[in-house]
């Protein structure tokens, strides 16, 4: 059975509280074929270094990528370490995926909020420790650093990934980072715009414009599943994307706000103590999806498994050189992978590589 790696997913999908559940879903992805596992982080029972190096113990053919950490909650000799001792010990399959994360929970972290000077300025460092460098009396956005080594033998080639969603951030990517991971829940006209904006950041630095691999991030809710599951992972999630950035997911979409306005307004939402997939009921999941235009949930993958390898299909349609099959685990997205490789194009398995980072 022919490897997939132009397909990946999450570990931990969802609000998971045992992270030992990640070895199954390794094993699991990598049985199937899949290309890459992806790691999120919180700050309770998700350490992205933990999980890496968990991930890359248990498997040998599967990529893995941060997706992502932050520069702020780490030394960079820390970041450099982790990311050189993942390449090393997964033969070159690591990526290093780095987000912007969220204002409000640095403000009450007591941690400076991170702009696309800092994240440019970090990733230079980076690059520099892994090609052997000191880093002497550096002063600049990502902070002042008397010096940095690693090892003066280094020569490590380790992708760079950015999670983007805004225009100037997805041109910003594509001008500095080899790969991009988008979001959930954006329309095909959403991923098409995506797409060439980070090809625009790259063309205008002067880099190859393909040579930047961009994920598209794929909500994969089919009908094998029962439904209490389809709802909280497909409503229950988009809820909770609502409830912490609402104005920016519509936004990006070129959705009209007025159902945001009344999603907000309902007196089950705006007084709801969590998020709703981690905690919401059948019953309260069922009355926010009546909140929820049916448009904006279409943005996924529904409906029968050959439904959703034909929406796989439509992101490589749109330009994404790679698919996250999100929301979901591995087992749980079987016969969706199945299906898939009865209508999978050819090409894709020259094109696509292990490593997530690499074009």
């Amino acid at each position: 059975m022919d490897d997939l790696p132009e397909l990946g997913f999450y570990g931990l999908a969802g609000h998971s509280s045992s992270p030992r559940d990640l070895l199954g879903q390794v094993r699991d992805g990598e049985r199937l074929g899949l290309g890459s596992v992806f790691l999120s982080e919180r700050f309770a029972t998700k350490d992205a270094a933990t999980l890496s190096g968990a991930a890359g113990a248990v498997s040998e053919r599967l990529g893995i990528a941060t997706a992502a950490t932050n520069h702020n909650t780490r030394h960079p000799l820390v970041t450099a370490t982790f990311a050189a001792t993942m390449h090393r010990l997964t033969g070159g399959r690591f990526a290093l995926g780095l987000g912007r994360g969220f204002d409000l929970l640095f403000d009450v972290m007591g941690l400076p909020r991170v702009t696309s000077a800092q994240l440019e300025d970090f990733i230079g460092i980076m690059r520099r420790l892994w090609r052997g460098e000191a880093v002497v009396d550096h002063h600049g956005p990502a902070g002042d650093f008397p010096y940095l080594n690693q090892d003066a033998a280094f020569d490590e080639d380790i992708p760079i990934l950015l999670t983007a969603m805004g225009e100037k951030t997805l041109e910003f990517a594509g001008r500095v980072a080899d790969g991009v991971v988008l979001h959930t829940f954006f329309t095909d006209e959403t991923l098409e715009r995506s797409v060439r904006a980070v090809r625009r950041g790259a063309e205008r630095a002067g880099r190859d414009p393909a040579g930047v691999r961009v994920w598209s991030v794929l909500a994969t809710v089919g009908d094998h599943l029962d439904e209490e599951q389809r709802l909280r992972k497909l409503v229950g999630r988009f809820a909770t994307y609502l409830q912490g950035y609402g104005d920016l997911l519509v936004r990006v979409n070129g959705w009209d706000p007025a159902p945001l306005a009344r999603f907000r307004a309902d007196g089950l939402v705006s007084g709801f103590p969590g998020a709703f997939d981690a905690i919401g009921t059948a019953e309260q999941l069922e009355h926010v999806a009546t909140l929820v235009p049916d448009e904006w949930l279409a943005a996924s993958a529904t409906g029968t498994a050959e439904a959703c390898a034909r929406r796989v299909l439509d992101q490589f349609a749109a330009g994404a050189d790679g698919v996250i099959l999100h929301g979901v685990t591995p087992s749980e997205v079987e016969p969706v992978v199945a299906a898939y490789r009865d209508v999978r194009p050819e090409g894709l398995a020259r094109a696509a590589r292990h490593n997530p980072g690499r074009s």
